[in-house]
């Protein structure tokens, strides 16, 4: 039995179109975005901007507040999810559209893990946090690991698991760039504990409320 047959949680049954109100995308990855939006029902009512970017980014993604929706309520805040067509990794070129479905739906999950941790931030806990993330390493550990918590909890932790995996295994990434990886994101053993542990708490949960007999 595989790691998404045995943890994948399945998503709440909100309709595409409640799911994608607030959203824009590229029409050709509209798959990924509704099945990574629908482990995340808190975000229905988000606006959420995903684009493509043509020109190269050091990042495959990148998910941050629209700076000009900073001052609004914290409701009425827009979000971009930058999307690179193209990235270059230590030297290597990659397109998105070497990325298998699966693999980028698992990338789109710790972006939206990310944007739920924006959600109950004041807008100068944003600014201090934008300018920690570029200075501080520890910061930057500690952001990413946060999202892929963020997108574990949700029942997105096979996705999350896949997607690292296929980031260490590839073998035309750079060993640099997966050092990188293993340094500042949550490595497979640490997401099944993970996982595992999500899974018992539910368990609990369910048995104590169930109804003695």
């Amino acid at each position: 039995m595989d790691v998404q047959d045995r943890f994948n949680t399945p998503q709440p049954e909100i309709p595409t179109e409640e799911l994608l109100r607030f959203k824009t995308f590229p029409a050709d990855i509209k798959q990924e975005v509704t099945t990574a939006l629908g482990y995340f029902p808190e975000l229905k009512d988000i606006h959420i901007d995903f684009i493509f970017r043509e020109r190269k980014m050091s990042s495959f993604m990148q998910a941050q507040p629209r700076w000009r929706s900073l001052f609004r309520s914290r409701i009425s805040r827009r979000y971009v999810i930058r999307i690179s067509r193209a990235f270059d990794i230590e030297g290597e070129h990659f397109t998105v559209e070497q990325i298998p479905s699966e693999i980028l739906v698992g990338w789109l999950g710790h972006e939206l893990g990310h944007i739920m941790d924006y959600l109950d931030k004041s807008t100068m806990n944003l600014i201090a946090f934008g300018a920690s993330y570029l200075f501080s390493g520890r910061a930057v550990q500690t952001t990413e690991r946060s999202a892929d918590i963020n997108a574990i909890l949700h029942g997105m932790g096979d996705f999350i698991f896949n997607t690292r995996n296929f980031i260490l295994d590839h073998t035309e990434l750079p060993e640099k760039y997966k050092d990188k990886i293993r340094r500042l994101y949550l490595s497979p053993p640490e997401i099944l504990e993970l996982i595992e542990e999500h899974s018992e708490s539910e368990i609990k949960e369910t048995l104590a409320s169930a109804p003695v007999k």
